[in-house]
């Protein structure tokens, strides 16, 4: 496996062998081999560890397990521990994913500390063909039945045409040691379901199952390649980019076989998923907008305006309060009256059970995917329906400011609507009366 290895790395990534890299070990198989692998053609790798606390006492054996094959093998090692679940708890996403941006967020945070070059992770050909499995339950698009890439920006998978049966052989010919996730047995989570229950009758069905997928995968990315190729082209005759702002040319479009498999293609990238609703806004008036997390698409007339939204975390448009401020006046007056001798009744103020709240509170634009849990309703609202019902204009929305815990719960749509999950019943000396002045 090492000759089959180097012989991978010299004709797809040349450039690891002068880089700096920064290669994630969970101690488990996978990432060992990797390790092990990389040192043997003298990579420059330092190591980085995620603690996740999900499994206690294992989870702490796993860390100590990574600082001494560190040790042994002389590498540079980062650890990291995080509170998984009250994480994933807090910001309501499922512990995986949760644990998927703490773990890539964190290899970014060190690469720019410590100017690494590329992130190495140890993926290999069955985590490939789970991935594709799971978007096969799930629906997808061309791009989810290609696999996992191999380079993703900075991020490297250099195991990918190495199937968990050749590692673990690797790893037994060369005596080394790792250690088992007890989870990975475990049926709870939708990717073991299918690698224990799935795979193993599909390799009934097909004994070179990994062989059939990884020709398909390739199959797959050339017709992806071919689809981007004549997206790039299309895109050259209906785009023009202008003041940092790319303008699409509605007639143009609607000229094209399928406008909606078209449009789709140009603007994935951009994070937009209401499909309808940008091929409705073709035909729609002047003024309307789609919005994505990260743009806003325009109808202009005769041209669909793509538009990068400011990011919230700048001194424009986001802003902290500490737990002894009583007032603020940028960007918006706000005043704060701890134990209220009278509540007041009004949609500028509010009362909040001051024990809720989570300092610094943030007060920021809103922003896609917000939601609130309105008070005198049931069940919580997305801030996009919010403004709908309340027809909220284009100008209305983009003047709206929220307060914010700092885990960035919703706690009031200032001077609008108070979040109920923050209530409080009546004056003691837990509440706060947080009021808007113009």
């Amino acid at each position: 496996m090492l000759q089959k290895f180097e012989q991978h790395i010299h004709t797809n990534f040349p450039f690891l062998k002068d880089a700096k890299l920064l290669l994630a070990i969970s101690g488990g198989l996978d990432s060992v081999v990797l390790m092990h692998l990389c040192n043997q053609l003298n990579l420059q790798i330092s190591l980085a560890h995620c603690n996740f606390t999900l499994r206690n006492e294992e989870s702490d054996l796993d860390e100590e397990f990574v600082k001494k094959i560190a040790q042994i093998s002389s590498n540079q090692i980062f650890i990291t521990n995080f509170d998984t679940e009250k994480i994933a708890k807090n910001r309501q996403i499922s512990i995986q994913i949760a644990a998927r941006e703490l773990r890539y967020n964190w290899f970014q945070e060190l690469v720019l500390k410590h100017q690494f070059e590329f992130v190495l992770t140890a993926h290999h050909l069955d985590d490939s063909l789970e991935t594709f499995l799971i978007h096969l339950t799930r629906g997808s698009g061309l791009d989810g039945f290609t696999g996992i890439p191999a380079k993703n920006g900075n991020i490297i998978r250099p195991l990918l045409p190495f199937s968990r049966a050749e590692i673990l052989e690797y790893a037994i010919e060369n005596q080394l040691q790792w250690r088992e996730d007890s989870s990975n047995s475990s049926t709870k989570y939708l990717r073991n379901k299918i690698r224990h229950q799935v795979i193993p009758i599909l390799r009934e069905i097909n004994p070179s199952l990994l062989d059939s997928f990884a020709n398909t995968s390739h199959y797959l990315q050339d017709a992806q390649q071919i689809i981007n190729d004549k997206i790039q082209e299309i895109s050259s005759k209906i785009c023009v980019e202008k003041n940092g702002m790319v303008f699409f040319d509605i007639q143009k479009i609607k000229q094209l076989s399928n406008p909606k498999a078209y449009l789709y293609q140009l603007l994935k990238k951009y994070q937009f998923t209401e499909w309808n609703n940008i091929v409705d806004l073709l035909s729609s008036q002047t003024g309307k907008q789609i919005f994505s997390k990260t743009h806003a698409l325009l109808k202009d007339r005769d041209f669909l305006i793509l538009s990068e939204i400011p990011l919230k975390k700048t001194d424009i448009e986001f802003f902290e309060i500490s737990e002894n401020q009583t007032t603020i006046s940028t960007p918006v007056f706000l005043n704060f009256e701890e134990n209220p001798t009278k509540k007041i009744e009004t949609k500028n103020s509010i009362l909040v059970a001051k024990n809720l709240l989570k300092y610094p509170l943030i007060v920021r634009k809103w922003q896609n995917g917000d939601y609130f849990y309105p008070s005198r309703m049931h069940g919580k609202k997305k801030l996009s329906k919010y403004f709908k019902d309340e027809k909220f204009s284009l100008i209305e929305k983009e003047k709206t400011w929220l307060l914010c815990t700092a885990e960035n719960e919703i706690i009031w749509i200032v001077n609008h609507r108070q979040d109920r999950r923050f209530l409080a019943k009546s004056t003691s000396e837990n509440s706060i009366q947080i009021t808007y002045k113009t």
